[in-house]
């Protein structure tokens, strides 16, 4: 299997902390970025990453938008949403933006292990 590359969209610097070492402690290769403007940067410069890890609520660039316009941009990777939101309305409304997967923060190994094995599947 080739190495998977991640990209963690975080506002937080708690969870940037957090999700990045869960990824490498799974031997995910991965890069941060603050917001969902970050990432769609990161991806116009020519980057490809297997999994992004979308936060929802953030400046500038929010996980719903980053969303739809990574999906409008092509790309076709697994974007799994991980936030604080419980109400399925706001839920719904992430997964309609392109959503391959959800998860409620905290984020922990056996969630992410989950998406992981959803990526296995799909490639």
């Amino acid at each position: 299997m080739n190495k998977i590359r991640a990209l963690v969209v975080d506002d937080s610097m708690v969870n940037q902390t957090i999700h990045h070492r869960l990824l490498e402690n799974l031997g995910i290769e991965n890069q941060v970025v603050k917001n969902g403007k970050e990432a769609v940067d990161v991806h116009s410069s020519g980057n490809y990453f297997d999994l992004i890890l979308m936060d929802m609520d953030m400046p500038i660039m929010n996980g719903i938008e980053a969303t739809r316009t990574l999906r409008a941009m092509g790309i076709r990777c697994m974007i799994a949403g991980v936030s604080t939101r419980s109400l399925d309305q706001e839920k719904q409304e992430f997964m309609e933006a392109g959503l391959d997967d959800y998860q409620e923060k905290p984020l922990t190994k056996a969630k992410l292990v989950s998406i992981l094995h959803k990526i296995n599947h799909t490639t």
